[in-house]
């Protein structure tokens, strides 16, 4: 077993396409280069949601996961496309070909975003920078697609690099800047941390890694659970995750703590909402579909239950989810009891493939880009 109190020194390179559906749209019909394009559902539609926008678009506060309606309202202009999966994966298999160029050690994350592990890369180069930058260059030349690149000693670091100078950009985090690095960054960049943790924390006074790293660790896991105990490390540079390129998932969840104790009737439906959507979205960058929706519910008292039911089919619809999820939270007897944590989460996903489904009738959520 490893320990975790000293970090494993590994070249992780974390590849993250630039607006992948709508440079894909942008690079096959010209008509839509320099233009704000939106990839997603119609405004016209019901429940359609952003896919991913072009940077054009993306200047007018457009985002992925926003309702098109709402992306409507800041660019009247822009333009709505229906999503191509066929092409998007197309795509995505020719980049995976470029990375095992140079490692097999490839873990997936969605069709536009990958880590790779090159500390013994197959051509002998050596360098994760300068495997990155022939890897950028590779998209470039032969996809017409560019490619932002994180490189560092963890999978946490080269995530966050990646996102630093986007679009087109490379980013090194390296061992001697590691602890600078995270001592610097918001709490919000922290992995586990949502809208209400942030919150949570800010309001205990801390604001960056250098506030979390002067804590102990068992002040943060009676803070924050076991979470506490990844923050501890995180902040001093240790992850020592490795990139595994056949994970089997099991399940895909979302959860978040609230910032004070919630009972019935008391912005529970709300928060259902937000947490069906958020695991939907984790499910779809996966491109699989479960049976089983599971409920999570903390306590007050930090007493746990979950409740589950299953389908015959695939569960395919972001109002499915959340209607089942109100349905499990309704049959909770919660007494004089209040909630202080929520999850959603889809399991028993067996051989199931995603179905893209996708018409005029019924508009589908689409994965974060």
């Amino acid at each position: 077993m490893e320990n975790e109190s000293k970090s494993i020194v590994r070249k992780i390179i974390h590849i993250d396409m630039d607006a992948f559906y709508a440079s894909v749209e942008q690079r096959d019909f010209p008509e839509y280069r320099g233009k704000p394009l939106v990839v997603g559902g119609s405004p016209e539609g019901r429940g359609g949601v952003v896919a991913t926008a072009s940077y054009e678009a993306r200047k007018f506060g457009i985002k992925s996961a926003m309702t098109s309606k709402k992306a409507q309202q800041l660019c009247p202009y822009a333009i709505f496309v229906r999503p191509r999966f066929d092409a998007y994966k197309d795509v995505s298999r020719k980049i995976r070909e470029i990375f095992s160029r140079y490692t097999d050690l490839i873990e997936p994350l969605s069709l536009d975003e990958a880590y790779l592990d090159v500390s013994e890369d197959k051509l002998g180069i050596g360098s994760a920078i300068t495997i990155a930058e022939q890897i950028k260059q590779a998209i470039k030349d032969e996809l017409n697609l560019t490619a932002s690149a994180g490189v560092s000693i963890n999978k946490f670091a080269a995530k966050i690099a990646s996102d630093m100078n986007k679009p087109d950009g490379l980013t090194f985090i390296g061992p001697s800047k590691m602890e600078k690095f995270m001592e610097k960054l918001p709490v919000e960049k922290f992995f586990g941390v949502g809208k209400v943790t942030a919150e949570k924390m800010k309001r205990q006074g801390l604001h960056t890694g250098l506030d979390l790293k002067k804590q102990t660790e068992a002040r943060l896991i009676q803070l924050f659970g076991k979470t506490g105990k990844f923050f501890y490390n995180i902040v001093r540079g240790i992850d020592n995750r490795q990139v595994q390129p056949h994970q089997e998932i099991k399940s895909i969840s979302a959860e978040d703590t609230f910032s004070y104790d919630l009972g019935r009737g008391e912005e529970l439906d709300d928060w259902i909402e937000v947490i069906s959507k958020s695991a939907f979205r984790r499910l779809q960058n996966y491109k699989i579909y479960g049976r089983t929706i599971t409920l999570k519910v903390k306590f007050g008292d930090f007493k746990q239950i979950t409740r589950s039911l299953s389908f015959p089919t695939p569960i395919n619809e972001l109002d499915q989810v959340i209607d089942t999820a109100k349905q499990l939270l309704n049959n909770v007897d919660l007494g004089e009891k209040k909630i202080r944590l929520l999850g959603v989460g889809f399991s028993n996903f067996g051989e199931v493939k995603i179905r893209e489904r996708y018409d005029g009738h019924q508009q589908v959520l689409f994965p974060n880009d």
